[in-house]
């Protein structure tokens, strides 16, 4: 693959085939009927890379892929302009499943993911230190192969090349681990952020000493998503809340692997903290308006970013 120089690069290590399945209720223990449904191939760092495309960067993607399934994938990503450079192993890419009803709350079943020798994990860090030489960006996201210990994504972290930024959004075991190595921007939800520390958070407060501690642990800066409440943006100096736009909600699948994206071109930008929060929050408001889209819409997204105001809270 060729490589573009501050091109953005994404991580995946544990490809999913996403069945979203709409329904009026879902009732446990009960029939339930289908309004609609849909099969992708997802991910979060394909979700990332598709996002990254859409606001127009240049991106590449690398990871785990297998063999059976693949094709998908490879078609997905070439449509969106995505290079690949997939780690090939046997087997079948994981189904999750998204059930959304009418209130369009969210109920996930995700499955575990296939198994990887060790000689193909060794051959991801290479890779990983081969392509970030010349990715201003690095994002790693999402779950981990079968039997993989979390602190491979430590070693992930490690192997990226000291010229590119480093993002992380991942949860518990996983996310501690990158932060732990040293990254530039960890993304957590709330309710990530609070079983990752072990405590609940309920006012601002609570939540920037949160974060703090999560810089304290070696995270440059924390962009805590509070799903319709909006996001915070904090580097332990200076801290600044951004509200988002109220939209119909179609579904919340992606939002946050939007943010993310829209975070990454602008970090590769070099742009200001209020910039940033700015254009993650709006990335993952114009995602919750699609339902049949892996990535939100261009022209929703520059609307909304046009109406968000971001206010310092330190």
């Amino acid at each position: 693959m060729s490589v573009v120089k501050n091109m953005i690069l994404t991580v995946c290590l544990s490809p999913s085939i996403d069945v979203t399945v709409e329904v009026d209720a879902l009732e446990v223990g009960k029939t339930n009927v289908a309004k609609r449904k849909r099969l992708r191939p997802g991910g979060k760092a394909i979700n990332v890379a598709m996002g990254v495309s859409r606001l127009g960067g240049e991106v590449a993607i690398t990871g785990f892929m297998y063999r059976e399934n693949s094709t998908m994938f490879e078609d997905l990503l070439k449509k969106g302009n995505v290079e690949n450079a997939f780690i090939m192993n046997e087997g079948r890419v994981r189904e999750n499943y998204k059930f959304i009803d009418h209130r369009s709350m969210l109920t996930e079943v995700n499955d575990v993911g296939g198994e990887v020798a060790e000689q193909k994990l060794q051959e991801l860090l290479q890779r990983v230190r081969t392509l970030s030489e010349k990715s201003k960006v690095t994002v790693i996201s999402g779950g981990l192969p079968k039997g993989v210990d979390a602190d491979y994504y430590a070693q992930l972290f490690k192997a990226v090349s000291p010229q590119s930024l480093r993002i992380v959004d991942a949860t518990g075991g996983k996310l501690m681990a990158a932060v732990s190595a040293g990254v530039d921007l960890v993304k957590p939800n709330l309710s990530e952020l609070e079983n990752a520390l072990g405590r609940v958070l309920q006012s601002k407060e609570d939540m920037l000493s949160a974060c703090g501690e999560l810089i304290q642990r070696g995270a440059k800066a924390v962009l805590l998503s509070l799903g319709k409440e909006g996001a915070i943006l904090t580097d332990g100096a200076q801290s600044y809340y951004c509200k988002s736009s109220s939209v119909a909600i179609n579904s919340t699948v992606g939002a946050g692997d939007a943010m993310v994206a829209a975070v990454a071109m602008k970090m590769a930008k070099g742009a200001p903290m209020p910039e940033i929060l700015r254009a993650g929050t709006a990335a993952g408001t114009a995602a919750i308006t699609t339902f049949d889209e892996i990535a939100f819409p261009k022209e929703k997204y520059l609307e909304i970013y046009e109406s968000l105001q971001v206010t310092r809270l330190t």
